[in-house]
């Protein structure tokens, strides 16, 4: 039997629904996962639930992204340059 591959987003609402006081019963049943997977989703989810909060670590990450992207946008420009003159020259 195939195994069921779960995206983050349903995950974190069938946590949810278990945090806001739906019997975990209930959620396994019209899930079709086991009480143990729940839990286990549960607590991945407390544990990592403080991350939402490090905007500055958040944003410094996207900040050095994006100076890495014009960096390489930059870069790009300058091949492209390059190559239309060598073109230029050979024709």
């Amino acid at each position: 039997m195939k195994r069921r591959q779960w995206d983050s987003k349903t995950k974190a609402k069938i946590v949810l629904e278990g945090l806001s006081g739906r019997s975990v019963s209930e959620i396994c049943s019209e899930y079709g996962i086991g009480q143990t997977q729940y839990y286990r989703w549960r607590d991945q989810f407390l544990s990592s639930a403080h991350r939402v909060f490090d905007t500055q670590k958040n944003g410094s990450e996207m900040q050095r992204l994006k100076k890495k992207a014009a960096r390489y946008q930059q870069i790009i420009g300058a091949l492209t340059v390059e190559l239309k003159k060598t073109e230029d020259e050979l024709e």
